[in-house]
């Protein structure tokens, strides 16, 4: 009986599985440790990031561009944060200190670009922001018994604010001076005259050269026609940060922007509508080229270089005052630099110097004196200018006509010419206060050798908008070596950067969007 019960007992299975558990129990508890406050550190690591990411919106959403903007984000950051870290060992309230200098350094961090290389250094060029939360310790529950004991957290975020400009032309430009001057300082181009060049040859584009934005608009030169003619452009808005190049169309629909100075070309009725409508002209249409024969498109009997043009010699010199009263009445001439021939002397190449011959102009249209104080027209950028610049001229002008002045009063010159000041075709004209003003674009500033621009670049970066003022249309001027313009240049002056977030002074409407987590 007892070697019976010796023998059963050998033989029994029952409760090994116990042995077993028995022997598992440690990593199991090990694997639910784990498990458990794995999931805890996720937990505060969400909320400390919630946290973060609120917080850098809230200040990118004050990334204006105007003074105090970095302070304005740094205590939207802090002050509008509310989150709380309730997973925390320690307060559960997630802070972040305000730090209101424009700088890539602290817990509130500024940048120029999206790739963090470069800090801000002021208001203007904060675009972009990071925000780093006070980081928490998480105490471990059970991970204590395999020797760890907590973890420390912090939530950081990237952040900027999604804009896009609207109702202009979609019309880029290569920085002229790029390997100067990569930021393009637009306070040093107040002013100053551009000749933007077409880029006729296909493939990349280099500095000076222009293009077109794509809109979304249609394919095609009418599309793209419509969009720099028409006074609403159609088509969607630009945004500020980045946009894809437009191919094609350089010059063939150079007629259209030439609705802006008031000259209308043959068969734009599928560009601007019936009786060119929807391409009204300016209030102050002056230009350099005069009209024969009644007709509105450049030559064919219509406007066209006049018998006694301006055309200096010096690239810095005004012309003497018996050669000034030997000329037809100017238009808004080109720089000096740029106005001695097809592709000027300037220093700066595309780039003039601003020096462009007042004295000529003041005498040949019968101005007077030239006044000492001129107006910003909410330009800081012009502000303080004893000599006024092209785009100054203009709108004194218009403003000197309309209370009564007669500048704008159209002439005959001899040889059945005329000249357009007020609209010769297609008036009355929009007057530059108006929205949009029709001579004023604002146009991207893209460094495209460092982007690589070509007729199909995608998501080129903009460095900025800045507003010009349109001084002339496109036309061929002279042959041979008489030419002094190539019927794809555009010459513009720089009047001064736009101002996003609210619209500028020239009607044009700038949409901000709300601000966007970048990571």
């Amino acid at each position: 009986m007892k070697a019976v019960s010796t023998k059963r007992f050998f033989g029994d299975q029952s409760g090994a599985v116990a042995a077993t558990y028995a022997l598992a129990l440690i990593p199991l508890i090990a694997f639910a440790g784990v498990g458990f406050d794995y999931a805890r550190v996720m937990g505060l690591d969400s909320e400390l990031q919630n946290g973060a990411d609120q917080a850098a919106l809230a200040a990118a959403s004050q990334l204006d561009g105007r003074t105090g903007a970095c302070a304005r984000a740094a205590d939207a950051a802090s002050g509008m944060l509310q989150n709380l870290a309730l997973l925390s060992s320690e307060s559960q309230f997630v802070t972040v200190a305000s730090e209101t200098t424009c700088d890539g350094t602290g817990q509130i961090r500024f940048f120029q670009d999206k790739a963090k290389a470069n800090a801000a250094t002021t208001d203007a060029n904060a675009n972009y922001v990071e925000v780093q939360v006070d980081g928490r310790r998480l105490d471990y529950s059970l991970l204590p018994i395999v020797g760890a004991y907590g973890a420390d957290l912090a939530g950081v975020a990237f952040a900027g604010l999604g804009s896009a400009i609207c109702k202009v032309p979609p019309v880029m430009m290569c920085n002229p001076n790029e390997a100067s001057d990569p930021d393009f300082n637009t306070a040093l181009y107040v002013g100053n005259g551009v000749r933007l060049i077409a880029n006729e040859q296909g493939g990349l584009y280099g500095p000076g050269v222009f293009g077109y934005l794509e809109t979304n608009a249609g394919n095609g030169a009418i599309a793209t026609a419509r969009t720099l003619g028409r006074e609403i452009p159609p088509g969607d808005c630009v945004t500020t940060d980045g946009a894809d190049v437009k191919p094609g169309q350089q010059i063939s629909v150079l007629d259209a922007l030439n609705t802006r100075v008031g000259v209308y070309a043959n068969g734009l009725n599928n560009v601007c509508g019936t009786n060119d409508a929807s391409c009204p002209p300016p209030a102050n249409a002056r230009i350099d080229l005069l009209q024969k024969g009644g007709s509105c498109a450049i030559s064919n009997g219509g406007f066209q270089v006049g018998p006694n043009p301006y055309r200096p010699t010096s690239p810095v010199n005004d012309l003497t005052a018996t050669e000034a009263a030997a000329l037809d009445p100017m238009g808004f001439p080109r720089d000096k630099c740029h106005a001695v021939s097809v592709s000027g002397s300037c220093i700066g190449g595309t780039m003039g110097d601003g020096n462009w011959d007042r004295a000529a102009y003041y005498q040949t249209n019968s101005l007077g004196s030239i006044p000492t104080t001129w107006s910003s027209y909410g330009y800081s950028e012009l502000a303080g200018r004893s000599t006024p610049t092209r785009y100054q001229q203009y709108r004194w002008e218009y403003e000197q006509h309309a209370a009564g002045g007669g500048q704008l009063d159209n002439v005959n010159v001899t040889g059945g010419y005329s000249t357009q000041r007020s609209p010769l075709c297609n008036g009355p004209g929009v007057p530059p206060a108006s929205t949009p003003d029709r001579r004023v674009l604002s146009i991207a500033i893209i460094n495209c050798n460092a982007e690589a621009v070509g007729s199909n670049t995608t998501d080129a970066a903009i460095l900025k908008f800045i507003d010009v003022f349109l001084v002339e249309p496109s036309a061929r001027r002279g042959n041979g070596s008489s030419l002094r313009t190539e019927a794809s240049d555009v010459y513009v002056e720089v009047i001064g950067e736009t101002i996003l977030g609210g619209g500028s002074q020239q009607g044009q409407e700038v949409r901000k969007d709300v601000p966007y987590l970048i990571e």
